[in-house]
């Protein structure tokens, strides 16, 4: 390859990098949640109310650059003090010894106004590969909205205490299924 060809290469790929903007979540109008069966039958809705991301996106391609998110374990949030208690009680997030659990985007593939999102989910220090649906991917002005989906088995996080049930099942089920809905303002 000719130095020509390379500084115009290298022009094209840094211009890529100047087009994301990084934004700020909105905590107002953001929503961490999460779904588990519970004894088989129901599910059990809860969130996190304390957060924060780093997200670079393009709006121009509708392509994320960067997403890294923190979110608190102490703020979970099901509705029931109790509950609330118990999971951040060590049989769970063991949220004294680990305040913090990460989301780190790895790759990015986009298909219109969805795409994949892959990265490396860390809760109680283990750290694991998930990949996230993104759907709904909106701009608006200097605002941008979009959802997350996916499910993960919470035993491969050490979240593993379970009570038999008398009939056969369990107190929790081991997939929790994950559900962002986000929308962050250009800094």
């Amino acid at each position: 390859m000719n130095m020509i060809s390379k500084i115009t290469s290298a022009m094209i790929l840094t211009g890529g990098l100047l087009m994301a903007t990084e934004y700020k979540v909105d905590n107002a109008h953001t929503n961490i949640g999460f779904t588990v069966k519970h004894m088989m039958i129901t599910n059990v809705h809860g969130k996190f109310t304390s957060y924060d991301a780093i997200i670079d996106f393009d709006e121009s391609t509708k392509t994320f650059k960067k997403l890294v998110a923190n979110i608190d374990t102490k703020s979970i949030d099901t509705g029931i003090t109790d509950r609330d208690n118990h999971l951040r009680s060590d049989d769970f997030f063991a949220s004294e010894k680990f305040p913090k659990m990460t989301f780190e985007m790895t790759s990015y593939k986009a298909d219109g106004d969805e795409g994949k999102i892959s990265g490396n989910l860390t809760i109680r220090g283990i750290t694991k590969p998930v990949t996230l649906d993104v759907e709904d991917i909106s701009v608006l002005g200097s605002k941008v909205g979009f959802s997350l989906e996916g499910k993960i088995n919470r035993q491969d996080f050490d979240l593993k205490w379970n009570k038999a049930i008398e009939l056969g099942g369990v107190a929790v089920a081991n997939e929790v299924k994950i559900k962002v809905d986000i929308e962050a303002a250009k800094k």
